[in-house]
């Protein structure tokens, strides 16, 4: 009983582990089974490889050049951001209307039901279109990109190709093109704005310095010297009057004199006694005259003035002595006639006149002289105002030249970047910016680029082995016979007692042959089936 356990321990540790013989016993009995639906998987995948359409790819290789002109010359005023602007022209070239055109002029996609309608062709273009970025490793930056077109012609692919690179070559010139002449537009606008402000701001600074003119800042030292010649004139003239005034009080004082000279006394010799009054006059003038001479030169207005006025009162002393005398003689003649016509003759004096004379023509110096000290304290008082109101207009004006300086300064950079926007427009006018320029023509594919046939025998290998699996499986599962002693052991309730060994005929023994030569016959012709498509399609592909 205890050897009974134990045998069937072993089994069923045996029948936990991998079961060879299971399996061996299983690929004898199921081994049509397996390989039929290998083959006809296979045969299916790899059929359909050659009963598809082919459909072949062309590409072509477009570089990126950089500006040929160095940045230091002319700054480029286009976007450099290269992905952004492929894209943007990738979408004008997929258009609807850019495809119509590629394919009303090379007959694309006729006779086929899929692409019966004009935009059920361009979204099969578009489908068929494929364009690739390629980094330069060592810049970390586009370098160039790839444009792939499939179609069922290779000639057809290629000429597809070939238009679609020529649109991409022109659209970037155009783009460039349009977006440097865009940017330089904008800059004449945003200069003709600067000039506009500039000349508003100019006609400000310029209106205030009209209207505030002698009372600017940077008039300032000239202001202060004008006013200091001006309170120097008006010192002289303030001086020359009070001069003036001294004397038209002696011209009046003089004739006063001549006035008295007939109830004067009389000395004993006959002469006047005013005459010590007009020497003392003279000697206070030349007095004046000597202290003037050890300060200011012989040309200084006040010592002219002054040896005139001596000149003058030496001259009238002169004239006075003379009329004293004649006075004096007709006195003494003892004719009281003679004295009377001595006594007119006195008012009616050349020298009464001159003073008389000289006395109204005082006046009018003094008046002269008054209206010029008034128009000298006018200027002066001018001028003060000016320096007075310099402050505030100062500040005035340098709100308004700042306004200008900004004004200025921002005119100066539109119109620098506006000069460097028209080179560089000029630039890429003459088609020495940024291009496109095709690396690789657009190659004649030999091979269809699908189906890959190589790839479907593969595909049709793995398709055939699941396949099989799934044949085999589904016959054991169906299949209700023991094929095994584990089998039968599991079955009985009891430990096998004996065994009876298998008797073979030779009948079953020459079928069992034949079925195992069949067997890898079969085998045979699924393996040589499947190099030989292999071989054909490598060769024809």
């Amino acid at each position: 009983m205890i050897m009974a356990d134990v045998s069937m321990a072993s089994e069923t540790e045996e029948s936990k582990g991998l079961d060879i013989q299971r399996y061996l016993s299983l690929a004898r009995r199921r081994h049509m089974h397996f390989l039929i639906p290998v083959l006809i998987g296979w045969i299916a995948v790899w059929s359909a490889g050659w009963v598809l359409p082919a459909s072949y790819k062309s590409s072509t290789l477009i570089l990126v050049e950089h500006p040929t002109m160095p940045k230091n010359y002319v700054e480029p005023n286009v976007s450099e951001d290269l992905q952004d602007r492929l894209q943007s022209i990738t979408q004008q070239i997929l258009s609807r209307t850019r495809l119509l055109l590629i394919i009303d002029k090379l007959h694309l996609y006729e006779g086929e039901r899929k692409a019966s309608t004009p935009d059920d062709k361009v979204n099969r273009m578009r489908k068929d279109i494929v364009v690739e970025l390629v980094n330069d490793v060592h810049k970390d930056e586009i370098s160039a990109f790839r444009i792939s077109f499939s179609a069922h012609d290779p000639h057809v692919a290629q000429q597809v190709t070939s238009e679609l690179a020529g649109l991409f070559i022109d659209e970037n010139l155009k783009v460039r093109q349009q977006q440097s002449e865009d940017t330089t537009k904008f800059l004449e606008n945003q200069l003709e704005n600067a000039r506009a402000s500039l000349a508003e701001q100019e006609a400000r600074v310029r209106e205030f310095e009209g209207k505030h003119e002698g009372e600017l800042p940077d008039q300032q030292a000239s202001n202060l010297q004008i006013l200091s010649g001006l309170q120097t004139q008006l010192q002289n003239e303030e001086d020359s009057l009070n001069n003036s005034k001294q004397q038209g009080i002696y011209f009046e004082s003089l004739i006063q004199q001549y006035g008295a000279l007939r109830s004067a006394p009389r000395t004993a010799g006959g002469g006047p006694t005013d005459l010590p009054a007009i020497d003392k006059e003279l000697d206070t003038l030349r007095s004046k005259l000597t202290n003037l001479s050890a300060h200011y030169t012989d040309q200084y207005p006040d010592v002219v003035n002054l040896r005139a006025e001596i000149a003058k009162t030496e001259k009238l002393r002169n004239e006075l002595e003379a009329g004293l005398k004649r006075k004096s003689r007709a006195a003494r003649s003892g004719d009281d006639a003679g004295a009377e016509d001595a006594a007119g003759s006195l008012s009616r004096d050349p020298s009464v006149l001159q003073l008389e004379s000289q006395l109204k023509a005082n006046r009018a110096e003094v008046k002269n002289r008054e209206q010029s000290v008034a128009r000298l304290k006018q200027r002066v008082g001018e001028y003060q105002g000016r320096l007075n109101s310099e402050p505030a207009n100062e500040q005035q004006l340098a709100d308004l030249t700042r306004g200008y300086e900004q004004s200025k300064a921002n005119y100066d950079d539109i119109l620098k970047k506006r000069n460097a926007s028209e080179m560089a427009t000029s630039m890429e006018q003459m088609e020495q910016g940024g291009r496109f320029k095709v690396l690789d023509p657009a190659s004649l594919p030999l091979k269809p680029d699908f189906p890959n046939r190589l790839k479907l025998c593969g595909l049709g290998l793995g398709v055939g082995l699941a396949l099989g699996v799934v044949v085999v499986g589904s016959f054991e599962m169906l299949d209700d016979r023991v094929q095994s002693e584990s089998g039968i052991k599991q079955l009985l309730p009891v430990a096998i007692i004996s065994e009876i060994p298998e008797v073979v005929v030779s009948s079953e023994e020459q079928a069992f042959r034949e079925k195992k030569m069949l067997g890898w016959a079969m085998a045979a012709l699924v393996v040589a089936t499947i190099l030989a498509g292999s071989a054909f399609s490598y060769l024809h592909d």
